[in-house]
């Protein structure tokens, strides 16, 4: 063997072990007091050894520089000695602090940056936030996986019940498999039982009431003994105000959303204009996940280079509003076969865009197209800035605040040549800058964002939750976009 191939083994050898040595040092500060470590914004938790490399090897400094667990590891050591409370703590914003420091120790430095959140306390509620999915479709039941996976010690959203029109026979028994299989996002990595004498399913040890009812007016939560529930409407059939206000029985106090809201219903993306939602009122959606995925780039890209005018294109993923094969619809060309045909449709996400960025008000069109894929969709966006740029300096820009700044949590970024939709499934993301193909030409760009209008989409639903239930975890080290 040579000697640079001994090396080379050498240095894999010892990566691993750091990565297998991390691997309960992360689960236990997770469980123990809801601590949860990302490596720049990618959570490490419940990760393997080799899933743990992998997210290093994708981690990005910059465009040419990138991290491993020789790296992480001192780093993480140092943090776990510390009487930690509930927080996100980027590892790799933490390493890029530590290149740059000196004169201090590690142990010193990692004091500094964490100070604030040693504090000992290990749940940031008293008592968790009941959650009520009124739906169990697509979102409704990876939702409900996202919130079935949330429990580290930080985290007090709690699934309580789910509502869904009356089935028939065995009907708790097809929930509960639609619940642990999914041909997209595959096998739920959790525990689903069925409790027919309180119809009901156990998830993950917790007892989640599923009621049956054909109009939100017709449930009565405090029968369940839950209280001030965040009501998740994942139906999409009551879009306004006064009808999504109906969801306003006993025992819920607020409803959210998973589609856009009409008339004055807030329309939220998460990461952009999700400040001052706890007082926006009862009634809010968390609109849809073309505005999502597209919305924190733009505000990035506007924030810099300021947009002028532009069109956005979905290339989206066809949905169950549509057929498989032909049949009526009653929106134009819908009726067509999904699985066999490209479908031009409308999308409201460029109007969207104003609702959460006034500044680009009237400045965008858009429409969509439907594809016979059934996930992980595309938004190509064409703008005029203000200035001239080029594709590296707004590669680079983008880069950063993908890895450091309010927008770390939605944007995501992949600077592979060789990707394809099916490599973001389940990619938690709202959207992802695939930066080769990236175009500029003076000062109009072309950007493309993938994005998974399934599981991303449901990812910012969550976050919409936790912060409408004050259990948003401070994030460590403060961010700033260089």
């Amino acid at each position: 063997m040579s000697d640079k191939s001994e090396q080379t083994l050498q240095e894999w050898s010892q990566q691993q072990r750091n990565a297998e040595t991390m691997v309960p040092i992360i689960g236990e500060l997770y469980r123990e007091r809801g601590v949860i470590f990302t490596i720049f914004g990618h959570s490490l938790v419940n990760k393997s050894p080799l899933e743990i490399l992998e997210l290093h090897r994708i981690a990005r400094v910059n465009v040419d520089e990138s991290i491993s667990t020789i790296d992480t590891y001192p780093i993480l050591s140092e943090v776990a000695r510390l009487d930690l409370a509930p927080a996100r703590i980027d590892l790799g914003n933490l390493v890029t602090h530590w290149r740059t420091a000196s004169g201090t120790t590690i142990e010193d430095f990692v004091k500094d940056e964490l100070a604030g959140i040693a504090t000992g306390k290990t749940s940031l509620r008293d008592n968790p936030q009941d959650v009520v999915l009124y739906g169990f479709g697509r979102i409704g039941r990876l939702v409900a996986r996202i919130l079935a996976g949330k429990t580290g010690g930080g985290d007090n959203l709690r699934l309580r019940a789910i509502v869904v029109r009356p089935g028939g026979d065995n009907d708790l028994a097809k929930r509960a498999s639609l619940l642990r299989r999914d041909s997209i996002h595959g096998p739920f990595s959790g525990e689903v039982t069925v409790d027919h004498d309180d119809n009901a399913l156990i998830i993950n040890g917790n007892l989640v009431h599923v009621i049956y009812a054909n109009a939100p007016e017709e449930c009565d939560y405090s029968k369940y003994g839950i209280r001030d529930a965040i009501v998740v409407d994942n139906t999409g059939k009551w879009r306004t105000e006064e009808d999504l206000a109906k969801h306003l029985v006993p025992g819920a106090s607020k409803v959210i959303l998973t589609a856009p809201g009409k008339g004055n219903v807030p329309n939220i993306v998460y990461g952009v204009n999700h400040h001052g939602m706890t007082e926006a009122g009862n009634v809010l959606s968390a609109a849809s996940c073309t505005t999502n995925a597209i919305v924190p780039v733009l505000k990035a890209v506007n924030d810099e280079f300021e947009i002028e005018s532009g069109h956005i294109e979905s290339i989206h993923a066809f949905t169950n509003d549509q057929n498989l094969i032909d049949n009526y619809h009653k929106k134009e060309r819908r009726g067509r076969a999904a699985p066999l045909n490209m479908v031009v449709t409308e999308t409201g996400a460029a109007k969207a865009v104003a609702k959460c960025l006034p500044e680009l008000q009237g400045k965008l069109t858009g429409n969509a197209i439907r594809v016979p894929t059934p996930n992980v969709s595309l938004a190509v966006m064409s703008l005029n800035l203000g200035r001239e740029t080029t594709s590296e300096e707004l590669n680079e820009y983008l880069l950063k605040t993908s890895i450091e700044g309010d927008l770390q949590n939605q944007i995501d970024y992949s600077k592979s040549t060789e990707v394809v939709s099916s490599d973001f499934v389940g990619n938690r993301y709202a959207g992802i800058v695939d930066a080769p193909a990236t175009i500029v030409q003076g000062s109009h760009a072309v950007l493309y964002i993938w994005y998974d209008n399934e599981f991303g989409y449901s990812r910012q639903v969550v976050r919409c939750l936790e912060e409408l239930a004050g259990i948003v975890m401070p994030n460590f080290p403060k961010r700033n976009v260089a």
